[in-house]
C-alpha cells in the first residue's frame, strides 16, 4: 500500500509515457523506500524508470540498486549524491573516475565484463557488492542499456533481492538489445546464492580493474572474429558445429569490441593509422550487424547482400595489417 500510495506522489517516466520530472520529491520518495526496509513484495513497483538530469538511463532496479549509464561531470556526481548512492560499481571497461566520485564521498568498485554475457564468478562479487556494500549502489555501464541492467539483474537475483522471474523485466525496460542474447541468458539463467555461501565469500573490490583494457579487449575481439568467420563458412548462418551462435548478434558483438577498443587509454598513444583502421573495422561490423539483422528478419535464406562478406573482409583485412604493421612488427622508435 505504501509504495502504491507514493507512485500517485511521484512522477517518474516509463515507455511510452513521455513524461519526465526531477526534484526534490523524487529524492524524498526514493528515501522513503530506502528506510522502508521492504523486499520482494509483490506489490513492489521495481523496476522502473527514474528522472534524472545528468545520468544516462537510470532504472530503479530494487530499493537499494539503481541500474545506469556513466556518470561524467560534478554535475552527475552530485546528482548520484543526491540520490542518496553511497556506491558505485562501473562494469564497464573504461577506467572509473575515482577521483571525482571521492570528491563527493562515493566509493567506485570496478568490476567490468562483456557484451557476452556475466560470468558466474562475476555474479558472486556483484551479488555480494549490493549485499555488503553501503548503498544505494549505483551500477553503471557506458550508455546505461545493456551491461549494467544485466549486472544489477543478476546481482540482485543472486543477493535475494529480486525474484528470478523478474530478472528479465530489468533488462526489458532499460532497452537492452535483443541481440545480446549472452546478456538475456545471464538474466534468465541466475539464481539466488545461499546466504551462508555469500557470508563466507571475500571479494576483492577494486577501484580500477587490474587487467588492461586493451588486452582484454584484444582477447574479446578474437573470440568474436572466430565466431564471425565459423559463421561466414556458413553460409552466414549459424554454424552446425555452434548452432547457439546467431549470426546478427554476433556481429553487434564485433561491433562492441571495436566500439571499447576505441575508448581504451591505450588507443589514444598509438599512431594514427592504428586508429584509422580501428574506426573502418568499426563502421564495417555496423554494417554488417544491420545487414545480418534485416536478412535474418525476413526469414527467407535467398539472395544474400553482397555486401556482407565485403564488410567481413574489409574487418579481417584490417586485423591482417594491424597485426602485421603494429603487433607482429617492432615498433618504430
Amino acid at each position: 500500500m505504501m509504495h502504491r500510495q507514493l507512485q500517485k506522489n511521484i512522477h517518474v517516466f516509463s515507455p511510452g509515457s513521455g513524461y519526465r520530472r526531477c526534484g526534490l520529491v523524487c529524492i524524498a520518495w526514493i528515501v522513503c523506500l530506502a528506510t522502508s526496509n521492504v523486499t520482494g513484495q509483490e506489490n513492489d513497483p521495481f523496476p522502473l524508470r527514474l528522472a534524472a538530469a545528468h545520468l544516462p538511463n537510470p532504472v530503479q532496479v530494487h530499493v537499494n540498486v539503481i541500474s545506469g549509464g556513466l556518470p561524467e561531470g560534478d554535475e552527475a556526481f552530485e546528482e548520484l549524491t543526491r540520490l542518496g548512492v553511497k556506491t558505485i560499481i562501473s562494469v564497464d571497461g573504461m577506467k572509473p573516475d575515482v577521483e571525482t566520485a571521492k570528491k563527493y564521498g562515493l566509493r567506485y568498485v570496478h568490476l567490468p565484463h562483456g557484451y557476452d554475457g556475466v560470468p558466474q564468478s562475476r555474479v558472486m562479487e556483484l551479488a555480494k557488492a549490493v549485499r555488503s556494500l553501503d548503498g544505494p549502489v549505483y551500477i553503471h555501464c557506458h550508455h546505461g542499456k545493456h551491461r549494467s541492467p544485466a549486472a544489477a539483474s543478476v546481482a540482485c537475483v543472486a543477493a535475494g533481492l529480486v525474484e528470478p522471474k523478474d530478472a528479465i523485466k530489468i533488462l526489458e525496460l532499460a532497452g537492452t538489445n535483443k541481440h545480446y542474447v549472452g546478456l538475456f541468458r545471464s538474466a534468465q539463467r541466475t539464481r539466488p546464492i545461499a546466504e551462508t555461501e555469500l557470508d563466507s565469500f571475500e571479494p576483492n573490490f577494486p577501484e580500477v580493474a587490474a587487467v588492461p583494457p586493451m588486452a582484454d579487449a584484444m582477447v574479446a575481439l578474437g573470440h568474436t572474429h572466430e565466431h564471425i568467420n565459423l559463421i561466414a563458412k556458413s553460409g552466414w548462418r549459424a554454424p552446425p558445429q555452434h548452432p547457439d551462435l546467431d549470426p546478427p548478434h554476433e556481429a553487434l558483438l564485433l561491433r562492441e569490441h571495436f566500439t571499447e577498443m576505441l575508448r581504451t587509454p591505450e588507443v589514444e598513444h598509438e599512431p594514427a593509422e592504428f586508429k584509422r583502421m580501428l574506426r573502418d573495422s568499426e563502421s564495417a561490423a555496423r554494417e554488417l550487424e544491420t545487414l545480418l539483422s534485416n536478412w535474418h528478419a525476413n526469414g527467407k535464406y535467398v539472395s544474400l547482400p553482397e555486401s556482407i562478406p565485403l564488410h567481413a573482409r574489409r574487418i579481417t583485412d584490417n586485423c591482417k595489417a594491424c597485426h602485421e604493421r603494429f603487433r607482429d612488427a617492432p615498433r618504430e622508435e
